[in-house]
């Protein structure tokens, strides 16, 4: 059985306080049942709470620094087979090791969609 997906979000707002991107439903990231698959909303949620924890640094292979996950909570309120999804990242704490950050992925409607916690560590 071979299964495949394709993932793919664009920033749309960036600052030192927050971070919003878009991502379309699309097939690439649709379950057997036609909704997006919570892993895809997941890492969706994850990659914008990266980008806030970043900054203004680009992320590069084997980079020191890069704010690793080393928690993560989500809760999946609802979900959608059509459409795009509004993921905003806020930091609750902003520390110099470790940070942690909320994002509210909403779709439709400005539906919360998902409510999702991580805590980051700077790699060394």
């Amino acid at each position: 059985m071979k299964i495949q997906g394709s993932i793919e979000f664009t920033v749309v707002e960036q600052s030192a306080e927050k971070v919003v991107s878009e991502m379309p439903v699309t097939a690439g990231i649709k379950n057997p049942f036609g909704v997006a698959h919570a892993g895809a909303i997941l890492w969706f949620a994850d990659v914008t709470a990266t980008v806030l924890v970043m900054g203004k640094v680009n992320a590069s292979a084997g980079m020191q620094g890069f704010p690793l996950a080393i928690a993560l909570n989500a809760n999946f309120l609802s979900n959608q087979s059509e459409g795009s999804f509004k993921a905003t990242s806020v930091f609750v704490k902003k520390g110099r090791t470790v940070s942690v950050v909320r994002t509210t992925v909403v779709g439709t409607g400005e539906k919360l969609i998902a409510d999702v916690t991580t805590s980051h560590v700077l790699s060394k």
